[in-house]
C-alpha cells in the first residue's frame, strides 16, 4: 500500500517522525506536506491529499497539523472522503472498523510521537468491519453525493 502524508508547519516535526515510522513499517508514501521552515495553509495541504485519495491515487492518508481538527474538517469537504481525528486507540480503531475512514488526522500539539506511532500501527491493522456499520457508511456516502451535486 502506498499512502499520502501531509502537514502544515505546526506539525512538521511529527510528520518527520511519522515518515521514519512508515519507513520502518515498509509503507511507501508521498509527502504533500510542508518542508522544514515552510509556512503553508493547512487547508491547501488537506485538499491536495484528500483529492488524491478521492481520485484513487492512494488508499489511505495521514494528515497532521496542530490539533488535527482543521485538516480533518478540510479533508471532509472533498466528496467521497471520510477523515477522522485520531487521538486515542479506541477512536482510531473505530474510524476504520465502523466508518471506513481513509484519512487519519493527528495533532502534534495534542499527542506525542510515541502515541502517534501506536495509533498509526492500530490504524493500519484495522479494516472496515462492514456488518451493522455498512448501512451507515452507505448512508454517509448518499448524503455526501446529495450535497455535492450542487
Amino acid at each position: 500500500m502506498k499512502i499520502a502524508i501531509g502537514c502544515d508547519e505546526a506539525a512538521y516535526r511529527l510528520k518527520v517522525e511519522i515518515m521514519k515510522h512508515l519507513d520502518e513499517l515498509d509503507i511507501e508514501y508521498d509527502d504533500f506536506g510542508a518542508g522544514e521552515g515552510d509556512v503553508v495553509l493547512y487547508p491547501d495541504v488537506a485538499e491536495a491529499v484528500a483529492v488524491a485519495v478521492a481520485e484513487g491515487k492512494y488508499q489511505r492518508a495521514i494528515l497532521t497539523c496542530g490539533t488535527g481538527i482543521g485538516m480533518c474538517i478540510t479533508a471532509n469537504k472533498v466528496p467521497g472522503i471520510r477523515a477522522a481525528v485520531c487521538h486515542d486507540v479506541f477512536s482510531t480503531e473505530r474510524s476504520r472498523k465502523s466508518n471506513d475512514a481513509q484519512i487519519m488526522c493527528l495533532g502534534e500539539r495534542v499527542i506525542g510521537v510515541e502515541l502517534a506511532k501506536s495509533l498509526i500501527d492500530v490504524w493500519f491493522k484495522c479494516e472496515f468491519a462492514g456488518g451493522g456499520s455498512a448501512p451507515k457508511v452507505k448512508r454517509i456516502n448518499e448524503i455526501d453525493a446529495k450535497y455535492n451535486k450542487r
